[in-house]
């Protein structure tokens, strides 16, 4: 059975099979933005949400628009129908890279800036979301930059997140925690930080450089949770989760510290999609 297809270049096939050019800017410096969606029992969930962000993040790099929704509807029915997804859950990946480098070296070429030299391509799987706890570290090696345009997009450049994830697991733990350069908590590798804090959810601001991620801004605009300046130093009864549009997962124990666990992670990730 099919558990992942791609589309470029108006063909649909293997992941393994369709390719972007070795020279393409993304592959070459990282250079390019992409959204994770969640497909809920066949349906998209939050696409609108998912891809005005898409569309702000590139304006924010100077690129120019991602492809709009009328143009994605149609090519994600064909990806749900190719994969049987029309009553399962799956993950829908969509990215946009400034295509192709022209001359060696990062500049970005007077072709690049048009988006007819833009590259588009999008990924379906089979997925379901995940609930289970996990242990976390703070990471020592590794920490958000509270200025950089980048901490604010979701960009192929993950490689800080990489590293963080492999000091966590040389650690024997699940995942990190990063701090940011003003020495906040900040966020998870893939996810956003919440904490159950005197029965509050409180959310690391955004001037922590953590990403604006799509479900934490969905919990703060229903009210469900508060931005808040949090240091590393947990309070005694917190308990912690990291939230995405794929997961939540409350972290069970922090560095050396075992933490309270929060007990109804699926529940509040539900609610928030309302599902």
């Amino acid at each position: 059975m099919i558990e992942k297809i791609a589309w470029i270049n108006g063909k649909w096939g293997s992941p393994h099979d369709l390719k972007i050019p070795i020279e393409d800017r993304a592959l070459n410096l990282g250079d390019g933005i992409f959204e994770t969606i969640l497909i809920w029992e066949g349906k998209l969930q939050l696409f609108n949400e998912h891809l005005e962000r898409w569309k702000q993040s590139a304006l924010l790099l100077g690129m120019e628009s991602p492809p709009d929704k009328s143009l994605l509807q149609g090519l994600i029915k064909e990806g749900i129908k190719h994969l049987k997804l029309q009553k399962r859950n799956g993950i829908l990946r969509l990215n946009w890279s400034r295509g192709d480098n022209k001359s060696r070296g990062i500049d970005i070429s007077d072709q690049s800036e048009n988006s007819s030299a833009h590259r588009f391509w999008m990924e379906l799987s089979i997925g379901s979301p995940s609930f289970k706890s996990i242990t976390a570290i703070i990471s020592s090696n590794e920490r958000r930059n509270t200025y950089s345009l980048l901490s604010r997009c979701k960009t192929f450049a993950y490689t800080q997140s990489v590293q963080a994830r492999r000091e966590a697991k040389i650690s024997g733990f699940d995942d990190a925690l990063l701090l940011s350069n003003s020495g906040e908590l900040c966020c998870g590798t893939t996810s956003n930080l919440i904490i159950m804090r005197n029965n509050e959810f409180l959310t690391p601001r955004l001037k922590s450089g953590c990403l604006p991620g799509i479900m934490r801004q969905q919990g703060l605009n229903s009210g469900l949770f508060k931005e808040g300046k949090l240091e590393a130093n947990l309070h005694k009864d917190d308990e912690c989760l990291l939230i995405n549009s794929l997961s939540c997962h409350p972290i069970k124990k922090l560095n050396n510290n075992v933490l309270k666990t929060f007990v109804n992670a699926e529940n509040l990730w539900k609610s928030i999609y309302k599902i």
